[in-house]
């Protein structure tokens, strides 16, 4: 939050009064949500020996505890199963890019990788994936324009179990159209998927938009309510959006970042760090 930071050493570094109203809000307008930016203040306010000189470490320390030591991390794969990891968000939040990037992490450490384009219901989506898969030398497995997101499934996770692959990513759900179609999809997924492995799928991320801001905790609730989420995948630190999100969907959901997404290029993508995190978020 280095802007917010910023802007709060500007305004009581120089012996004044902290205003714990305005303390409040700033908090609140970086994202961080009201009730997590009460309780930050509540906290700081209790804090001994407290004064505008040290209120801006003491409150980058704060956030920072909100946080894991020690972010999730994914399981490893079931014996003789790939791990299906189930990527979710709405479009426009990086979430295809997301899938690629993690793919080539997960293949850069050693993984044997197979990518399912599941978004069917957005052309651009599998177009898009192909054309990470290709750049990056993932293996891809599509359906036919318009098939159903948990054949597409079913079928990529036959082909990953035949094949020895240590993990399916599969790019799925990209829509919130209404609360009820995404339940139905995302359970179809669940249930088609452990057809094959009963404990299938292992694990399900949420990519979310850190230029959004609230808007992306209200997504949070209804994916949740959709399919349990395990981690968030946090995309865009690199533009104008604050990041904050990420403590309000924590301190609301206990579900914490796993992964940032830093820029356009296929590296710009970062195991989450509490410390980095609040020591640079916008």
């Amino acid at each position: 939050m280095a802007g917010f930071f910023k802007k709060l050493l500007t305004k009581f570094s120089r012996g004044t009064r902290i205003d714990w109203d305005e303390l409040e809000a700033d908090l609140v307008t970086a994202d961080i949500g009201i009730r997590r930016a009460m309780n930050i203040v509540d906290q700081l306010r209790e804090s001994r020996g407290l004064d505008a000189e040290n209120l801006v470490e003491s409150t980058r320390e704060v956030i920072r505890q909100a946080f894991p030591a020690t972010p999730p991390s994914l399981p490893a794969p079931p014996e003789g199963y790939p791990l299906v990891i189930l990527v979710v968000g709405v479009n426009g939040t990086g979430k295809t890019t997301s899938a690629a990037k993690l793919g080539h992490l997960l293949q850069k450490q050693g993984g044997k990788v197979l990518l399912a384009a599941a978004d069917t219901f957005r052309a651009a989506a599998v177009e898009q994936l192909q054309s990470w898969a290709e750049k990056l030398s993932l293996p891809l497995y599509k359906g036919a324009p318009g098939q159903d997101p948990a054949s597409v499934c079913y079928e990529a996770h036959a082909q990953a179990i035949r094949e020895g692959c240590q993990y399916l990513i599969c790019d799925t759900a990209g829509r919130l159209h209404t609360r009820h179609n995404l339940m139905e999809e995302l359970s179809k997924i669940r249930r088609t998927l452990a057809k094959q492995d009963a404990s299938a799928p292992h694990y399900t991320m949420l990519v979310v938009d850190a230029t959004t801001g609230a808007n992306a905790l209200a997504q949070a609730r209804e994916f949740h309510k959709a399919t349990p989420l395990d981690a968030v995948i946090i995309t865009k630190m690199d533009g104008s959006g604050k990041g904050g999100v990420a403590v309000a969907i924590m301190d609301e959901m206990q579900i914490s970042p796993a992964f940032l997404g830093t820029g356009e290029q296929a590296d710009d993508f970062e195991t989450f760090n509490r410390d980095r995190y609040v020591d640079s978020l916008l």
